[in-house]
């Protein structure tokens, strides 16, 4: 089998313009990825096309040889491009077998995967609209949920920010009872110091994770605030190296590592980082901001990983339309994703529906800037 052709397309999402590939082969199957990368959307989508000359005529089900020969063409470097083909070949080497990508990763180890819902806060920075909208959540049937208190906050916090957003976790701990999962997005925010202040004000509301609370890239700082609060610290979605996980780990303080798909290089590379965090006894709890078929990979990895703990699921959040693009999309029931039995990945692109949600320049979120939990482009 040969790849022949590689195509990608750009829809529209508010608040990030999401990129898919299709790449083509010439026995007729199809393979389909994502490479979405937020406010990168036109740099991606370039740095794909310019690596298509190096996947024509390769076979697609060599998936491992395709990644380390773009890997040495970047001159030992990475790409979200590299990231989206990846997962496009073991689409396609899944069709070609007929079974499920995650047979191909070992077999499932797991019948269904626990999520838990972001994305649902889309309105005031206001402890009553959070309560509000946490019980719908729980009305949905999830029994997790993640949340950025914080609004803009960068570094510091003054004392009126701070007692602002605790009242929010208040709130939410309160609406959603103590049966349901509270997790803590930080967002790489905050200094050390005011990291580990904040992390000891949100003991009592029991979070499952405090999520990133200070720059995700300084390792040694995530620790330093893990060893100095009583809740678990997780961390990772901006790794792009194994090494990075394996250095979060060292001290045997994080638990709970966040490795994003897109990020660390694509679908083998994820498996890698689960076994990394399983020699240190610790769990995986994938990062996934993306489009539904960005959850969708990631459930297959997580049905073949053994220290799963749980995955992050904007699906019932995203606009109305996001399942209308893409056929095999998967639903949340009572707080579980039940794992596809379609074979590759499971999922096809509608493009019929594609040009009704054009890319948007605006389309992107900025996390720093005040109101930005409304999700929108105004």
């Amino acid at each position: 089998m040969k790849i022949i052709d590689l195509k990608t397309f750009v829809v529209g999402n508010v608040w990030k313009n999401w990129i898919f590939i299709k790449i083509y082969t010439d026995e007729g199957i199809v393979g389909l990825g994502e490479a979405t990368g937020g406010l990168q959307t036109k740099p991606i989508e370039s740095a794909i096309h310019e690596l298509k000359s190096l996947v024509i005529g390769k076979d697609p089900t060599k998936i491992n040889q395709i990644w380390n020969d773009l890997y040495k063409a970047l001159f030992l470097g990475y790409s979200i491009a590299m990231s989206g083909i990846e997962q496009a070949c073991w689409d396609i080497l899944g069709k070609s077998l007929n079974v499920p990508v995650y047979k191909l990763l070992g077999g499932e180890m797991h019948t269904k995967i626990r999520a838990y819902a972001n994305g649902w806060y889309q309105g005031p920075r206001d402890p009553s609209f959070f309560a509000e909208a946490a019980h719908k959540v729980v009305e949905m049937g999830y029994t997790a949920l993640k949340f950025d208190p914080f609004g803009n906050a960068y570094r510091f916090m003054d004392r009126k920010e701070e007692k602002l957003s605790l009242d929010i976790v208040k709130a939410v701990r309160k609406a959603v009872g103590d049966n349901v999962d509270i997790i803590i997005e930080g967002h790489d925010r905050f200094s050390v110091s005011t990291a580990v202040t904040i992390g000891k004000e949100l003991e009592e509301y029991h979070p499952m994770w405090f999520e990133t609370p200070v720059m995700s890239t300084d390792i040694q700082a995530t620790i330093e605030v893990a060893k100095k609060i009583n809740i678990p610290v997780a961390s990772g979605e901006r790794f792009n190296s194994l090494n990075q996980f394996s250095n979060l780990l060292s001290e045997n303080v994080i638990s709970i590592v966040q490795p994003e798909v897109l990020e660390i290089g694509g679908i083998s590379r994820m498996m890698k980082v689960a076994a990394i965090a399983q020699s240190h006894e610790a769990f995986i709890a994938p990062h996934s901001a993306q489009s539904p078929l960005c959850t969708l990979i990631n459930v297959h990895i997580d049905a073949a990983s053994e220290n799963i703990l749980i995955q992050e699921c904007f699906d019932d959040t995203n606009a109305e339309w996001a399942n209308s693009i893409l056929d095999g999309m998967l639903a949340v029931k009572d707080g579980f994703i039940e794992l596809p039995t379609a074979p590759g990945l499971g999922a096809e692109l509608i493009e019929s529906e594609l040009e009704k949600y054009p890319y948007g320049e605006r389309n992107f979120l900025s996390l720093f800037d005040m109101g930005w939990e409304k999700r929108n482009n105004n």
